[in-house]
C-alpha cells in the first residue's frame, strides 16, 4: 500500500452531512476545486499544476513544502499514476471531499480532500491513498469534532470492525509522542486463546524497509558511500555485470533501478526455511536482467532493498540484522523490535491468520508463506510502542543529522548534500507514510510531523485489515476543531 500525503492541515470546521455515494461531484465551491484539481493533474504540465495550486491551496498548506518539492512530488505521482479519472464520490460535506479514482495504471485510489468552509474553499489537505475495488465503505458515525470525540469514534469503529471478524491487532494514535488512543484486539494465537496485547510483537512486512534505508543514510553520513556509487562498487561480484555498472545506490533506494522482484517461481519453489540470510536471497533475482534502464522509471523492488542490505553488510563489515539492531533500534530504545526467526521461541508474538490458504474460506496460519527469517527488505518484527520510539527518535535527530532526516521525511528524490552543516534543531516538518503486508501481514505507520499525529495500526490479518483502520482515522482527523 502507497499513501502520498500531499498536504496535511488541522483545524477545519465540519458542517454538513454525508451524502449517499454517487458518480458526479457536487455543485458547490469545494466541488469545483475537486474537478479542477483532477484536470490540472491530468494536464501533465507542471506549469499548470504550479498555478492551479497558488490559487486554489489554502497559503498554510503552500508554506509547508518549498515549491521545488511540491513539483518534484508531482512528477513522482503523476509519473506512476498516469491520468486520473472518477469513478465515485464516496462522502461530501460542507468541508470534506472523498473520491475514488481509476489511475491509467490501473490502480484504484482514494482521494480525500479538506476545505476551509469559513473562507474561500480553498484546499487545506488533501492525501491519495491505494485501496481496492469493494473496499470504499467509510464509517456512517458522526465526523468527531474534538479528539475526545476521535477517540470515542475509533473505539466504536474497531469494535464493529472486530465483531465482523475484519481486524484483529493493536492501533495507537499519539499527539506530539504522547498516545491518546492505544488499544489490542483479537488473537496472537487463535489455537491458544492468546490474546493481542498493546506490547505484541507484530510482522511488519515492508515497513522494515525505512530501516534499510537510515542505515545507508547512516553509511553515507560517515562518508562510507555515496549514493551516487553503482552497486557493483561494493558489490564486485555481483552476478548482473550490467545492473552492476548501471544501478546507483540512488537507484535502488528510489525503485528506479530495474531490478525485480524476490517473490517469483523460484521463491515459490524453495523451501522457505533456506532463507535466513540477506545472502539467501540474492539468487531469487541477481541473475535477472533489467526490467528497464536504470532511472528511466519507477517500480516497486523487494530485489533492490535485498540488494540494499547486501552494500550496507559489504560496507560496514556487519550481519545486517546486528547493524540495524545497534546503530538504529538500540539507540531508538526499541527492545521489541528484530527479524526474529520462524522457528525459534519468540515471546508475545502475533501469528499471522490469512483467508488466501487452504481454500476452506477459514483463517489459516501463515506459517507456510513467510521466509524462516525476515530481510533487508521486509519481514522483521515490532511492537506499536517501539514503533512511536522510532518516529520520536527520527524527528530528534538520534538517528540521523538534520539533512538526512529532512530528505527521508521529504521523499525526496535526489540525494542530500554530501556536506551537510549539522543541526541539533528537531525536525518540525515533513512526513512518513509506509506499510507493509502479506498473507496474514498488514502494517502502517504514518507520522505527519507538523499536525504532531503519529498513527500505527499492526494487523495480523490480511490486507486491507489495517489500512482500513488507517484510512479512517486519517480521513477524521483534519477536520478536528481547535
Amino acid at each position: 500500500m502507497t499513501c502520498w500525503t500531499i498536504f496535511f492541515a488541522l483545524n477545519v470546521v465540519a458542517v454538513a452531512q454525508t451524502d449517499t455515494p454517487q458518480n458526479k461531484l457536487p455543485e458547490s465551491a469545494a466541488g469545483r476545486r475537486v474537478a479542477a484539481y483532477i484536470e490540472s493533474f491530468n494536464s501533465g504540465n507542471e506549469a499548470t499544476v504550479r498555478e492551479f495550486q497558488d490559487k486554489n491551496f489554502a497559503s498554510a498548506l503552500l508554506q509547508r513544502r518549498p515549491e521545488a518539492e511540491r513539483m518534484q512530488m508531482y512528477r513522482q505521482i503523476h509519473g506512476n499514476l498516469g491520468r486520473l479519472t472518477l469513478r465515485r464520490v464516496l462522502t461530501a460535506e460542507n468541508d470534506a471531499i472523498s473520491i475514488l479514482v481509476t489511475a491509467a495504471n490501473g490502480e484504484s485510489l482514494r482521494c480525500d480532500f479538506s476545505f476551509d468552509a469559513e473562507g474561500q474553499y480553498k484546499i487545506t489537505g488533501l492525501s491519495i491513498d491505494q485501496t481496492e475495488v469493494g473496499d470504499e465503505a467509510v464509517s456512517d458515525s458522526p465526523t468527531p469534532k474534538s479528539e475526545l470525540e476521535l477517540v470515542n469514534a475509533v473505539s466504536a469503529h474497531l469494535d464493529k470492525l472486530v465483531q465482523a471478524d475484519e481486524f484483529s491487532g493493536v492501533v495507537l494514535l499519539a499527539k506530539n509522542g504522547m498516545p491518546i488512543f492505544q488499544r489490542a484486539y483479537g488473537f496472537a494465537n487463535q489455537a491458544y486463546e492468546v490474546f493481542n496485547r498493546i506490547d505484541t510483537k507484530f510482522n511488519l512486512g515492508s515497513i522494515n524497509k525505512i530501516f534499510t534505508k537510515i542505515a545507508i543514510c547512516q553509511l553515507a553520513e560517515q562518508g562510507k558511500l555515496s549514493f551516487d556509487d553503482p552497486l557493483g562498487k561494493h558489490l564486485p561480484n555481483y552476478p548482473n555485470q550490467n545492473a552492476a555498472e548501471k544501478v546507483t545506490i540512488l537507484h535502488l533506494l528510489n525503485m528506479s533501478s530495474g531490478i525485480g522482484d524476490i517473490f517469483n517461481d523460484k521463491y515459490a519453489n524453495l523451501p522457505k526455511e533456506r532463507l535466513r540470510t540477506i545472502n539467501d536471497y540474492l539468487p531469487l533475482f541477481a541473475s535477472d536482467s533489467l526490467a528497464f534502464e536504470p532511472g528511466a522509471r519507477r517500480r516497486y523492488s523487494n530485489g533492490g532493498y535485498i540488494v540494499l542490505g547486501a552494500i550496507i553488510e559489504a560496507v560496514s563489515g556487519e550481519d545486517y540484522f546486528d547493524c540495524v539492531r545497534a546503530h538504529i533500534f538500540k539507540p531508538a530504545g526499541m527492545e521489541n523490535t528484530d527479524s526474529y526467526e520462524a522457528d525459534a521461541a519468540t515471546p508475545n508474538l502475533a501469528t499471522g491468520y490469512t483467508l488466501r490458504a487452504g481454500g476452506s474460506g477459514e483463517r489459516r496460519s501463515n506459517v507456510y508463506t513467510k521466509p524462516a527469517r525476515g530481510s533487508s527488505a521486509g519481514g522483521g518484527y515490532s511492537t506499536a510502542e517501539d514503533l512511536l520510539k522510532f518516529t520520536l527518535a527520527l524527528q530528534n535527530l538520534k538517528l540521523l543529522n538534520s539533512e538526512y532526516t529532512k530528505w527521508l521525511l521529504a521523499g525526496m528524490e535526489a540525494a542530500p548534500r554530501a556536506h551537510a552543516q549539522k543541526s541539533t534543531v528537531p525536525i518540525t516538518e515533513g512526513d512518513l507514510g509506509i506499510a507493509g503486508g502479506a498473507p496474514g501481514i498488514n502494517a502502517i505507520l504514518e507520522l505527519d510531523v507538523a499536525s504532531g499525529y503519529t498513527l500505527i495500526v499492526l494487523s495480523n490479518y490480511d490486507p486491507p485489515s489495517a489500512e482500513k483502520v488507517g484510512r479512517q482515522i486519517r480521513a477524521w482527523l483534519p477536520r478536528l476543531e481547535n
